[in-house]
């Protein structure tokens, strides 16, 4: 079967589709590289981009890239083709996170790429304060199934577990702001300028929980009361914590996935949300959060749901800067 041709247009729709997902601090760590004979996208990881001191291991840099990938694979079916996905691809090469081999489409378009598609554009983190609506039992069951589509567990717990895992997280915060070397990576990436393209910019920061109530991350390590917000964080918010059977590089890429799915649901559904993974990067606090119905399943993410105001849209950089046609990337240097 010949390669399946891709204009310029619809390359850059594509990679515009994948850099939308999110990633720890915007920090973006993937490059794509196309192979034109086969119609082969390739996701390579930035290792200048990564956090060292906050993701030494580099998962959260995998549940980004599976992210990009799950937005790619959408976007591939979105167009009329068919994704063939394979992770880790290459056993010499790490930082060959996943490829994508596009082919045409054989039978249906697969409801994902149908359905989610818009949701890529419209899917931001929130950071603001959501209303104490509870959410349908019937959009929880879907965002279940999302997570369990690509191999994962989603599991909203009862409030008195809800209670326990905020505990959990604000003891990370509380850590994450004493560590000079983790508050001032986190700093780095929190940008006072909206069209640097690189970080998160100040608008997106959004209020701290004057209250502690909800354990938001503060990423300038200097959180006062100040920073009180025009109304309470919800009383009763809805979490959600994603987890996986193992714990291998290849099952933090099919977090990613998982989660990027199950955000883009809960955007076709209206719902904001927001990532709590404070306590994921602690190696301790992290086995806390596993859940008592799945003690040896490993947390990958914890979500937070609700309805609320929409959060400004984090920055990207432009999709060439991603793109690398003939093994030459562009410079990756964040600053």
């Amino acid at each position: 079967m010949s390669a399946t041709y891709l204009d310029p247009s619809t390359l850059e729709k594509l990679i515009s589709a994948a850099i939308a997902a999110p990633s720890m601090h915007n920090t973006q760590p993937w490059r794509f590289r196309l192979e034109p004979d086969s119609s082969t996208m390739e996701i390579h990881a930035i290792a200048e981009r990564g956090l060292p001191h906050e993701d030494p291991h580099g998962r959260a840099l995998h549940i980004a890239a599976g992210a990009a990938l799950f937005n790619l694979r959408v976007a591939v079916t979105h167009f009329g083709w068919k994704p063939v996905t394979r992770l880790l691809p290459a056993p010499h090469d790490p930082g060959l996170l996943a490829s994508v081999h596009i082919t045409q489409r054989a039978g249906p378009r697969a409801v994902h790429g149908a359905d989610l598609y818009e949701s890529i554009w419209r899917r931001h983190s929130s950071r603001f304060p959501f209303s104490d609506e509870r959410l349908p039992g019937s959009v929880l069951r879907e965002l279940a199934e999302a997570a369990h589509t690509e191999g994962a567990t989603l599991i909203v717990p009862e409030p008195h577990e809800t209670a326990r895992l905020l505990r959990v997280t604000a003891d990370a915060e509380h850590r994450n702001r004493a560590d000079a070397d983790r508050s001032a990576e986190s700093r780095r990436w929190a940008s006072r300028d909206e069209f640097e393209n690189t970080g998160i910019p100040s608008s997106a920061l959004g209020p701290q929980d004057a209250f502690e109530q909800l354990p938001m991350r503060d990423f300038t390590a200097r959180r006062s009361v100040e920073q009180l917000p025009s109304r309470p964080f919800e009383r009763t918010p809805t979490l959600a914590s994603l987890s996986t059977g193992h714990d291998r590089r290849t099952d933090w890429l099919r977090a990613g996935q998982a989660l990027q799915h199950v955000l883009l649901v809960a955007t076709a559904h209206r719902l904001r949300t927001s990532l709590l993974h404070q306590a994921l990067e602690w190696p301790d606090l992290r086995n806390d959060l596993r859940s008592a119905t799945a003690p040896f399943d490993p947390v990958q993410m914890l979500i937070r749901f609700g309805y609320g105001p929409e959060g400004p849209t984090t920055p990207r950089r432009m999709p060439s800067l991603f793109l690398d046609l003939d093994g030459t990337a562009a410079s990756d240097d964040p600053n």
